[in-house]
């Protein structure tokens, strides 16, 4: 495993984290989610390859994700030794404050997500999106306070315009608040929208980057096709169809396949290649759910890709509208 510095702060996290959307309970709306004794294998075999680091969020199998890997990670491992991630923002419950990025909800939500995770604090607090309805100002005092309270080492954020992001960057430093130290787009070779602004204000801001999606909900992998383009998880997966629908999709999948065989590996090594190749992004944050998922995973460190490689990989990417804002 290879290692990195999380951005500006002084952190070491693994070049791969681990995910952990798939992990905690069925529900109506997570119907291809792992129990609790399928996803524990995943997560002690994810420590056994060196990756420290783990991304959750509150509203992951409404909230049986973080319990799932909280208890995980108490039992194979010690918690100095990893980097918790989890996200505030989704509806937890039917009520008006159960949501958002308000104060009344910030303080809510960490306590709610500390007891689910059975720790003290997280490492990393993320604002899962923006909050159109909460002054940024209130949203920054507030992730403030929960790091001087000691419940969060750091605090992120994840899918939102740039304007908004340097808006809220600036706001701190203004105010001397708690800076967000890192950015959770959503980014991979199919969808580059991020190259535009986002990541280039991270690169000045010496901003961590951990991509979500990086296989593209799969698609990269290789195993869909235009004429059959629905895995079991797919199926029930209404975000990631408004994700992954234009038809040059496949042309980028297609050519790589064509370098991946060229190679005589995965797709997925060499679309995670792609990425650990691309100056800027710290650490990607993949999905396990099969065995071999992480083995790929870890492999794509070693990797090499030519310029000719990269080239090829990139040369017939077109633009798409923005998506994964909501």
């Amino acid at each position: 495993m290879d290692y990195i510095r999380f951005g500006n702060t002084g952190m070491t996290v693994s070049r791969l984290c681990l995910g952990t959307m798939t992990y905690g309970t069925p529900t109506e709306r997570w119907p291809w989610a792992l129990n609790e004794e399928q996803s524990r294998p995943f997560i002690k075999k994810s420590l056994e390859l060196g990756i420290n680091f783990f991304d959750t969020a509150d509203v992951y199998t409404a909230g049986a994700s973080e319990q799932v890997v909280g208890k995980a990670l108490r039992d194979f491992a010690k918690r100095d030794e990893v980097v918790i991630a989890t996200k505030v923002f989704n509806a937890m419950g039917p009520g008006p404050n159960d949501k958002g990025l308000s104060r009344k909800h910030i303080m809510s939500a960490i306590d709610a997500s500390l007891q689910r995770l059975g720790t003290d604090y997280v490492d990393l607090y993320q604002i899962h999106r923006w909050d159109y309805n909460t002054p940024i100002e209130e949203t920054l005092e507030a992730l403030h306070d929960v790091v001087k309270a000691g419940k969060a080492r750091y605090i992120g954020a994840s899918s939102m315009y740039s304007w908004q992001f340097a808006q809220a960057l600036y706001t701190a430093d203004l105010h001397g608040w708690t800076r967000f130290v890192s950015m959770q787009p959503h980014y991979n070779l199919i969808y580059r929208e991020e190259e535009r602004e986002m990541i280039p204000l991270c690169q000045d801001q010496k901003i961590a980057v951990i991509p979500w999606s990086p296989l593209a909900r799969g698609l990269l992998t290789g195993k869909r096709s235009k004429e059959r383009n629905e895995t079991e998880r797919a199926k029930t997966d209404a975000f990631g169809k408004m994700l992954y629908n234009e038809p040059t999709d496949f042309d980028v999948v297609n050519r790589l396949t064509e370098i991946a065989a060229e190679k005589g590996i995965p797709n997925a090594q060499v679309a995670l290649a792609w990425m650990f190749h691309k100056t800027g992004v710290t650490s990607p944050i993949i999905g396990a759910s099969k065995p071999g998922h992480l083995e790929d995973a870890v492999a794509a460190l070693a990797v090499k890709l030519t310029d000719d490689d990269m080239k090829r990989l990139e040369e017939l990417y077109k633009p798409h509208p923005v998506l994964g804002f909501s």
